[in-house]
């Protein structure tokens, strides 16, 4: 019984480790993010949109599957591409690693317009926020 809740506990905290890496990731890119800025929203906030968004869409169904943490270890290299050394290694692996060029447009695309519907709700939000304390 221990073994198998030790197990479990290691399962978890592993899911946590790529769900958590792929927060650093975006959290880095939303605090220089000049629209994020100008528009005043929260970077944590941001993220945290982001992060719910795009996971909807990710293959797997919860943060221990291994296809979801596969997943998380795949996005967040995607989002380091421009960090890379050799850039065309790091394309061609995410290729073999998301399994073809269509499935890692679909990912970078799934990215997108989480941070787009992310931001467009913040800031409406935002706005009606505003009009409602006026």
């Amino acid at each position: 019984m221990n073994k198998v809740l030790l197990i479990v506990v290691m399962l978890v905290l592993n899911g946590c480790a790529e769900k958590e890496e792929y927060e650093n990731v975006i959290l880095a890119q939303m605090k220089q993010d000049k629209d994020i800025k100008d528009y005043g929203i929260e970077p944590e906030i941001m993220t945290k949109c982001v992060i719910d968004k795009s996971s909807n869409n990710m293959p797997g169904l919860f943060l221990i599957d291994p296809e979801r943490r596969q997943a998380y270890k795949n996005y967040t290299k995607m989002l380091d591409l421009n960090k890379s050394t050799d850039p065309q290694k790091t394309l061609n692996d995410l290729r073999a690693s998301f399994g073809d060029p269509k499935k890692l447009a679909e990912a970078h695309s799934n990215y997108v317009e989480s941070v787009v519907e992310c931001m467009s709700g913040l800031v409406t939000g935002g706005e009606e926020g505003l009009k409602k304390a006026q």
